[in-house]
């Protein structure tokens, strides 16, 4: 599914709404070039989830945790990587819910990683004319498609 993103605020309200319907284990795999809108989807997932501290950008710390909504999300950020280092975090303990309580994984520069899950939401975002941003979703294997004919 493409959808036309007229302004930062539509990028966060996509957020927000994928943030109140997503479930437990739910991940979301998110690609784009820089400033396309990969964190201010991800701000608007955590506002969904009712979280209220600053969700930022983890490129320097990888990984940033939040556990105080209705599900704990897990913000990765892989631009820095190379696969053979994605590799060795075991990224997969947050998506299988193995070592973390199960929540939201949401993982930026997605192509980074040498594995994926059995299940996701595959986001692309890409820029438009004039400010405004494309996003096409795609779900694999998941139960996120009935969130999204919602939207």
């Amino acid at each position: 599914m493409k959808m036309f993103l007229a302004d930062t605020e539509a990028t966060l309200r996509l957020g927000i709404t994928l943030g109140e319907y997503l479930t437990p284990g739910s991940v979301i795999l998110l690609e784009g070039d820089l400033g396309a809108g990969k964190t201010t989807l991800v701000q608007g997932i955590g506002k969904g989830l009712g979280i209220t501290e600053p969700i930022v950008s983890p490129t320097f710390t990888l990984i940033n945790e939040y556990t105080e909504g209705r599900l704990p999300l897990y913000h990765l950020d892989l631009y820095r990587l190379e696969p053979q280092e994605v590799a060795a975090l075991n990224l997969e303990s947050y998506w299988e819910g193995v070592e973390v309580i199960p929540g939201i994984v949401a993982v930026e520069w997605a192509k980074r990683l040498p594995y994926k899950p059995d299940s996701y939401l595959s986001v692309s975002l890409t820029y438009g004319n004039e400010g405004t941003r494309q996003v096409e979703l795609i779900p694999f294997n998941c139960a996120i498609s009935e969130v999204i004919a919602a939207i």
